[in-house]
């Protein structure tokens, strides 16, 4: 029994030297060295660069018309006829709905006659009065003859100017029932018909909206208005607008609210776009983007470059001895792919993808990057 046990022992010994040995020999061959040289990790890097980084703000938003007239009535009537068809351009001023307008021409009609009539009357008290001042100028007639003459005159001055004031009513009153259009636009939907009673407190006959130019509301979070007035203190901030199969299209920032809304943390705002084209449409949504602010001088690198460590961010740092270092970060902005950080220099080569198998002080082998990605730079193969 204990010469079996001292047999095993003898041949464990044996075996861990034959390994020991062998190890040794296959860490001095060339072939060790080179299975050593392909575990190098690879990676990719680009150059951290200083420049000018604009801060985009991005919401949602919708397209709201700048103006949308409810056409009503100003007096209740019957319809007589629809001059336009639902959705139809139409220009300020043009004729849309005819109401009956007899009862308001026979009005017109009244009154004319009526100012015909006075100034009949007046010619003749004119008339009257010049004889009487002849007659009283011969002493033929009292003073009290030609003062009443005159006060008959002035009576029909007045007489007629109140008539001929009756026309203008009349005439105002006959062209309520010629309704216009007080805005150029797209008609909507028609709620009357020929024969349909009009009031004015029932629903618009129709509506119209102005499309050219239109209007994007939406909002922002109020910590950046203290940017945006920084930036644009005329208040006039260039908006972006994305629009499905109509790319993004530029206006520019009209209305900002006067209060901020105290249960979402938000402000409203409004932009204005030309919008001839009719590429926008109100109700629609859209994507809304916009320059807060601008980072001069910022040092940029690929956002795919920092790695969470368990504390802080930080870059791997590739030196001229192709080894690898950490640097810990601050990330001040990340931007479309990019990443304005402090911490590191202009110049740095950092490693923008492999990082997730390095780690301080190897020896890594770079490859050709690729364009793009994020802002990483095309470099040149770098062996160890």
């Amino acid at each position: 029994m204990q010469r079996n046990l001292k047999n095993i022992l003898v041949g464990i010994v044996v075996i861990g030297a034959c390994g020991v040995g062998y190890f040794l020999y296959s860490t001095k061959s060339p072939v060790a060295k080179k299975l050593k040289a392909d575990m190098t990790q690879v990676v990719r890097t680009t150059i951290a660069t200083r420049q000018a980084m604009p801060i985009n703000l991005l919401a949602n938003g919708y397209v709201t018309a700048i103006n949308t007239v409810d056409v009503r009535p100003q007096v209740q009537n019957i319809v007589r006829e629809i001059h336009v068809q639902e959705g139809q351009e139409v220009r300020a001023g043009q004729l849309l709905i005819t109401l009956d307008q007899r009862n308001e021409l026979s009005g017109v009609d009244k009154t004319l006659a009526q100012v015909a009539r006075d100034r009949a009357d007046l010619s003749d008290a004119e008339a009257t009065l010049s004889r009487n001042l002849e007659l009283l100028s011969k002493k033929f007639i009292a003073q009290a003859v030609v003062d009443t003459a005159r006060s008959k005159v002035d009576a029909l001055r007045s007489t007629l100017a109140a008539d001929q004031a009756a026309v203008k009513s009349s005439r105002i009153a006959l062209d309520y029932n010629l309704v216009r259009a007080s805005i150029s636009g797209r008609i909507g939907l028609i709620n009357v018909h020929p024969g349909s009673l009009a009031q004015p407190a029932a629903l618009p006959m129709l509506t119209i909206s102005q499309l050219d130019p239109i209007a994007v509301s939406f909002t922002l979070p109020e910590r950046e208005l203290a940017n945006l007035r920084a930036t644009y203190p005329q208040g006039d901030a260039p908006v972006m607008a994305q629009v499905a199969g109509a790319g993004e299209l530029t206006g520019k920032l009209i209305f900002i609210d006067n209060a901020a809304d105290a249960q979402t943390g938000t402000i409203r705002m409004k932009a204005r776009f030309s919008n001839a084209d009719r590429r926008m449409w109100p109700g629609t949504f859209v994507s809304v983007r916009l320059v807060s602010r601008t980072l001069p001088g910022a040092i940029v690198v690929p956002a795919q470059a920092i790695v969470t460590g368990p504390v802080d961010k930080f870059i791997y740092v590739m030196q001229p001895d192709n080894k690898v270092r950490m640097q810990a970060v601050t990330v001040v902005a990340i931007e479309d792919g990019k990443a304005a950080v402090t911490g590191i220099e202009a110049g740095a080569r950092v490693v923008v993808e492999g990082a997730q198998n390095l780690r301080p002080g190897i020896t890594v082998k770079e490859v050709q990057a690729a364009a793009g990605g994020g802002g990483a730079d095309t470099t040149a193969p770098r062996a160890p």
